[in-house]
């Protein structure tokens, strides 16, 4: 899945290139800088989802094995929300 993602995001980057900032016109960008921050939030998300799918059922298994493992699996379970946290944070101070 991870080779499909990185296939078509190298596909598909020189024909954002040329939509976002409009190459050989003098209109500006396409997207909005709300919209480009909406999407940039709405990726981290998706990665974030993403990274939880595994750490979230290797948790679960590791906690069901021993009990003393809940404090380690609740912190690497939380740790990708916080690129989400991370990209809202960065969309505030931009």
């Amino acid at each position: 899945m991870l080779e499909f993602v990185i296939a078509f995001v190298s596909t598909l980057a020189p024909l954002a290139q040329d939509v976002l900032l409009q190459e050989g016109g003098s209109q500006g960008a396409a997207i909005p800088p709300t919209a480009g921050a909406a999407i940039a939030v709405g990726l981290a998300a998706f990665g974030a989802g993403y990274a939880e799918r595994g750490i979230g059922a290797a948790a679960v298994g590791a906690v069901a094995e021993d009990d003393e493992m809940f404090g380690r699996a609740l912190i690497l379970t939380v740790l990708p929300e916080t690129l989400v946290i991370l990209a809202l944070v960065t969309i505030f101070v931009v």
